[in-house]
């Protein structure tokens, strides 16, 4: 049985690993990957490392092990501006939610104005949440709300229920519910007729219906069905958030059967495999990493956020469930 503590550091590795490996095919399409590569299967360069998904995601543990689980949105917008509107650095490879909250936050605008810009649909929030399903397991309420809260400080609507979704799902995961399970657990705590809502049907419908299919035949099926292509950028959380959850559905709990999959749908990959990769963590544990892969987990370089540099995902893990407990 998978202990709590593995399924907390496989949640927060997991995230890492599939940043580090989606990184280098970040914005290419589908056939893209394939031409170039045939498959993804493994890290594609030498010196693999995480971005922003994995700084940010560190910046929501940090604020939760300063504030704990009564953490309120005003907390979080107190803690941005302390560790990322002071720095003085290029935010290297930050998304658009992220610098539009940055700019409100520096102009003294509070949650939830400052979450609300003409961004606030990204998957910024989705990407850096796995901390917060890590602590507030199993209590889903908890769970949504620091969501939410933390959230406001950059998104708002279809952004912050994406977010949810994610960090129920891992929620789910680190109470030991299955894959299957945790997918439809997340999807109660967002509105029915939010697009995310839709998006999650519509791969959970095309994933179990097409399971004997060739797997690029299945990933090309799901991007027909909710990949924005005539928007400028990947980034949508509807978008990214169904088929990151898409990946945990098709990898049926095996970490790296879901990694590879959701690396390979390209678009937004490196967010959509650490989003998958947290998930999948949570749902296998630590231990379901494959070793070569774990080098990707150690301490963050800072590229975005310098706050972060030095810090480890895998250790963060630990003294978040401390602070839960």
């Amino acid at each position: 049985m998978t202990s709590t503590l593995l399924r907390a550091q496989g949640a927060m590795a997991g995230l890492a690993v599939g940043d580090a490996l989606g990184r280098p095919v970040e914005g290419m399409s589908a056939e893209q990957i394939r031409s170039t590569y045939g498959s993804v299967s493994d890290f594609v360069n030498m010196t693999p490392g995480g971005s922003d998904d994995t700084e940010y995601a560190l910046l929501t543990g940090s604020a939760l092990l300063k504030y704990g689980k009564s953490i309120t949105a005003d907390n979080f917008a107190d803690y941005w501006l302390e560790k990322v509107c002071s720095q003085t650095a290029a935010f290297a490879g930050a998304g658009f939610s992220e610098m539009n909250a940055i700019a409100n936050l520096r102009k003294g605008l509070r949650p939830p104005q400052s979450g609300q810009h003409n961004h606030a649909w990204s998957d910024g929030l989705a990407m850096r949440v796995a901390p917060i399903g890590v602590l507030a397991h199993p209590d889903y309420e908890l769970t949504k709300k620091i969501t939410v809260a933390d959230g406001m400080v950059s998104h708002s609507g279809e952004g912050i229920h994406s977010g949810v979704v994610i960090a129920v799902a891992i929620a789910a995961a680190m109470s030991g519910k299955e894959f299957n399970v945790a997918f439809d657990d997340s999807l109660t705590m967002i509105p029915k007729n939010s697009w995310t809502y839709r998006s999650m049907v519509l791969v959970r419908d095309a994933v179990n219906a097409n399971r004997k299919k060739p797997v690029h035949e299945i990933a090309d099926l799901l991007l027909n069905k909710v990949a924005v292509t005539d928007y400028f950028y990947a980034d949508l959380a509807p978008e990214a958030v169904s088929l990151a959850m898409a990946s945990v559905l098709y990898g049926e709990g095996d970490f790296a059967k879901t990694l590879l999959f959701a690396v390979n749908l390209g678009r937004d990959a490196d967010t959509i495999a650490a989003m998958a990769g947290a998930v999948a963590g949570a749902l296998a544990g630590y231990a379901s990493i494959p070793d070569n892969w774990k080098g990707a987990v150690t301490s963050v370089g800072g590229t975005c956020l310098q706050f972060a540099k030095g810090l480890n995902p895998y250790a963060m893990a630990e003294e978040l469930l401390k602070v839960a407990a």
